[in-house]
């Protein structure tokens, strides 16, 4: 005796294609919005630690410094409201223009040097070698603060007591006042920076050489291309978005110097090594006048606000000839 199957049986009926469909989209639209909402609040417990130190030691001190620019304030007593008082004071300070044109010296010496022979390391490690051991020796100085790098040269090229200066004198050339001169002084400095801060932009460089294609090399090599050519034509326009983040980092960093000039020259001699930052310390720390310091501040942040959108502007930093 012959059954009917389950499927043929008037009792038991499929599910029109109609309702299928719609709990089909129903479930696939309400999943991905569950996933985003989760997602964001996972993303939002991530970011949180930065937020809020972001928000504590960068924005509320910046907001603050601008407010304290347009006050008189000297720790012992309340702030009171100058308006514009110590920008007029700015414009007519002879020592801040000063700090100025040698902060500006400092930068043309260390972006100069440190940008072209980080792009010779760079290009160097990517032709010759990939070492790891090799880029350990690169990154070796950056390492060391500020701080340290600076009292090493400092013993280093003393006048008297510096192994610097003794090897110069046994050779003939003399005694030089790296640090104690009104000439050498800005260059030394800029030379102990680049000494200490060439190796990490050399492995930024580098990272950008990885990501460049080969085949682009190949073709180079197959028309007749030379390394010097190649290097021009092709390394050098491929590489526009990362040099152009270098740039802007280390013209940013190069504003701030700070450090090595505090240990090695505190500003000597008559103001010829006293940089914007170190103008801005002794404002503050030294006459206690944290109202023009701050005046001090904002104009520097102007300055280098002004100066990352130009050139941000014209290297083209978010195109790219591989695009």
């Amino acid at each position: 005796m012959a059954t009917d199957s389950p499927l043929s049986s008037p009792l038991v009926t499929a599910p029109p294609r109609t309702a299928r469909s719609a709990d089909t989209a129903r479930a696939r639209t309400t999943t991905p919005r569950r996933r985003r909402r989760n997602d964001l609040w996972l993303a939002l417990v991530f970011i949180a630690p930065a937020s809020v130190g972001f928000a504590v030691f960068l924005l509320w001190p910046t907001i603050r410094g601008i407010w304290l620019s347009f006050t008189t304030y000297n720790l012992l007593t309340p702030p009171v409201f100058t308006g514009l008082q110590n920008y007029e004071r700015l414009v007519q300070d002879s020592i801040f223009w000063n700090s100025m044109l040698v902060t500006v010296e400092y930068v043309v010496l260390n972006i100069g040097f440190q940008t072209v022979l980080a792009l010779f390391i760079a290009v160097m490690m990517h032709r010759l070698t990939q070492s790891t051991f090799v880029r350990g020796i690169v990154l070796a100085p950056y390492l060391v603060s500020n701080v340290v790098a600076a009292l090493i040269w400092l013993w280093i090229l003393d006048t008297q007591l510096g192994i610097g200066n003794e090897v110069l004198s046994a050779i003939g050339v003399g005694r030089i006042p790296f640090l104690q001169s009104d000439v050498w002084g800005i260059p030394t400095i800029a030379f102990i920076n680049v000494w200490r801060n060439v190796g990490y932009t050399a492995l930024l460089i580098f990272v950008g050489l990885q990501a460049l294609p080969e085949s682009v090399y190949e073709a180079g090599r197959i028309d007749g291309a030379s390394e010097w050519k190649m290097f021009w034509r092709i390394t050098v326009p491929l590489l526009r978005p990362i040099l152009s983040l270098v740039l802007i980092i280390t013209i940013i960093g190069s504003f701030q110097v700070f450090d090595t000039v505090a240990i090695t020259t505190q500003g000597g001699p008559a103001n010829a090594t006293n940089v914007v930052q170190n103008y801005i310390y002794n404002l503050a720390f030294g006459r206690f006048q944290f109202g023009y310091a701050s005046a001090v501040s904002v104009a520097l942040l102007v300055v280098l606000s002004i100066i990352t959108i130009v050139q941000y502007r014209l290297s083209r930093s978010g195109e790219s000839d591989l695009d």
